[in-house]
């Protein structure tokens, strides 16, 4: 006799996740986000934020050359500080790399901004998509490139006025303006009083933060969701950019001291840090998605239809087993007449 089977004893993560609710959330999160392919759309966020710098540098050169000769002032001092700072011919060359600059500043603006306008679009679209995928929301219909893109410049506007109103209340709940209040009011002196300062830059840095995320997580995806189903998903997300941002700076002041450092440090900690905020806020918005509200209110969808294909088979003649089962019940229908017979 065969012992039966033992089932298999759950593994050490199972056992976690039976045991603690928000690490089976977290792991939830994780396989959302393994499973739409969340590092690959990083990836593709990342590519789009760099290559979108090169043509802001080149709207932002034409706009300085703009202001530069509406102030000749400016310019010529500019010019002097240029060549006191660096003699002889390299000076020179300077100078007439800068004039010739801002003689072409219409052309470099307008090729700028179409560039920019272009690079942008693609990061929003491939921003969408992927909050759209974390949501685990379906790939729509195309409804057609106009229309796509129109929606796409909607979103890159609301986006800019939020990052707009992001750093401007940033600006102002900053130590430096904060500082500046307790000077006017006299209390800059107070025991304590710089560390407190810091935990409000801090807090007010992270209620704005939370914000932004909360919105780009609720109305940025093709579909746009409750902002209720994004508010702790946001939170979480604001907390982990702050000590990412107060890691990074600690390690940019580490990196940048060198020549190498100063060179390339500036344009790798820039991709990383693109490449990391583009995975938190990806993530968070998984983490979002598989909360046990949103999974019980995501739609089933019906089963496939099933097909019914009769089949009928013909057979000509007796088979044998037939032929068999006939004999049989001839022998047993003969004995019994036989012995019917006997006894009359």
């Amino acid at each position: 006799m065969t012992p039966p089977v033992e089932p298999d004893k759950p593994g050490f993560l199972d056992r976690l996740r039976a045991r603690y609710h928000w690490f089976d959330h977290v792991m939830r999160a994780q396989e959302r986000y393994q499973d739409s392919k969340g590092d690959f759309y990083a990836a593709g966020i990342t590519y789009f934020t760099i290559f979108a710098l090169f043509p802001m540098l080149m709207v932002g050169f034409a706009i300085g050359g703009f202001i530069l000769v509406s102030q000749p002032e400016l310019l010529a001092e500019i010019q002097e500080r240029i060549k006191s700072a660096v003699s002889g011919d390299v000076g020179q060359q300077l100078v007439e790399l800068m004039n010739s600059a801002i003689k072409s500043r219409t052309s470099v603006g307008i090729i700028g901004l179409a560039t920019a306008a272009w690079a942008g679009l693609g990061w929003m679209a491939n921003l969408r998509e992927a909050l759209s995928q974390m949501w685990g929301m379906a790939r729509q219909e195309s409804r057609g490139f106009v229309h796509t893109k129109l929606s796409d410049l909607t979103a890159i506007v609301g986006l800019f006025l939020a990052l707009v109103v992001t750093i401007a209340l940033t600006v102002l709940g900053s130590s430096g303006v904060m500082k500046q209040v307790l000077e006017w009011v006299g209390l800059e002196n107070v025991p304590g009083v710089s560390l407190a300062l810091r935990a409000a830059s801090l807090a007010i840095s992270v209620l704005i933060t939370w914000l932004l995320f909360t919105w780009m997580i609720a109305r940025l995806p093709r579909e746009s969701v409750s902002f209720r189903s994004a508010l702790r998903a946001g939170l979480i997300a604001a907390v982990a950019f702050e000590v990412f941002k107060q890691v990074a700076s600690i390690y940019l002041r580490s990196v940048v001291t060198g020549p190498a450092g100063a060179t390339f440090g500036p344009v790798l900690g820039l991709m990383v840090f693109a490449y990391i905020t583009a995975r938190l806020i990806l993530f968070a918005t998984a983490w979002a998605a598989t909360a046990k509200d949103n999974l019980e209110a995501a739609p089933v969808d019906p089963p496939q239809g099933a097909l019914i294909t009769p089949r009928v088979e013909f057979r000509e003649g007796l088979s044998v087993r037939g032929a068999l089962a006939a004999a049989a019940v001839g022998a047993v229908g003969a004995l019994s007449i036989s012995r019917f017979v006997r006894r009359q």
